[in-house]
């Protein structure tokens, strides 16, 4: 907590200290009092809109995880859904969801689906990726010894391999928890009327950047509190975890 607070206090004096030396006019990079002048003064609105970005990243986060690990079961399951989905998955990988989200607002409406459904293809990469990746990485020798021993291959996926993955799922998590609000934000630039990403659009053809930069440390403060929450939560969940092990 203290070293948090002391990076934010470098992070202000750093940002000060650029705009005094700069003389950069506000409507182009606001001080760090003009923001927090925009803050209190837009308390309500901004909390009010902050409330929808962080339901749409909650729920973005659960369809996501939910379809990355079903994805990835599937994938250590099947050698016919390796072979065929596994190259589409990547594939996938190489097209922006800036692109896709204008066919998510067609498909889905101006609602919060398709800003629930940008989060989730953020965050589906990273968690079929790494547990998939877990699930490949289960030890011969274990996996050979089970075998011997007259498991079944689905009692080996849950008393074996689903273990040993649960590492490189939480690594996966961890990167996902940090990256979610992106898809919220920008299922909310390209059609919404309530939101943080919003909040920025309106603000930004106001030229009221002071707002802008408010709702953008809203939005990392998100993002911290969502990598802090879940990192706690897969350390106690996981507490064969290397990460955990090295503290």
């Amino acid at each position: 907590m203290i070293r948090a607070v002391i990076i934010a206090m470098g992070f202000v004096a750093a940002w000060y200290a650029l705009v005094t030396a700069t003389g950069v006019p506000h409507y182009i990079l606001p001080g760090p009092a003009r923001v927090a002048a925009a803050f209190a003064d837009n308390a309500g609105f901004i909390a009010e809109n902050a409330a929808i970005t962080f339901l749409e990243i909650v729920l973005g986060m659960l369809v996501g995880l939910l379809a990355g690990l079903s994805c990835a079961l599937a994938l250590a399951m099947s050698r016919l859904l390796r072979v065929w989905m596994l190259p589409l998955i990547v594939a996938s990988q190489a097209i922006p969801v800036f692109a896709i989200a204008p066919l998510l607002v067609l498909w889905l409406g101006y609602g919060i689906a398709s800003k629930i459904a940008a989060a989730a293809l953020i965050i589906f990469f990273p968690v079929a990726s790494a547990f998939y990746d877990g699930l490949a990485r289960t030890n011969a020798g274990f996996l050979d010894l089970a075998r011997t021993m007259g498991a079944t291959k689905p009692l080996i996926l849950l008393r074996l391999r689903f273990p040993a993955a649960l590492p490189a799922l939480a690594s996966g998590i961890r990167v996902a928890a940090a990256i979610a609000p992106i898809g919220a934000v920008i299922g909310e630039w390209v059609g919404a009327s309530a939101g943080l990403g919003f909040v920025m659009l309106q603000s930004n053809a106001q030229m009221r950047v002071d707002l802008v930069f408010a709702a953008l440390i809203v939005l990392a403060a998100f993002a911290l509190i969502f990598y802090a929450a879940i990192d706690r939560l897969m350390t106690a969940l996981v507490p064969w975890d290397p990460k955990r092990i090295d503290r």
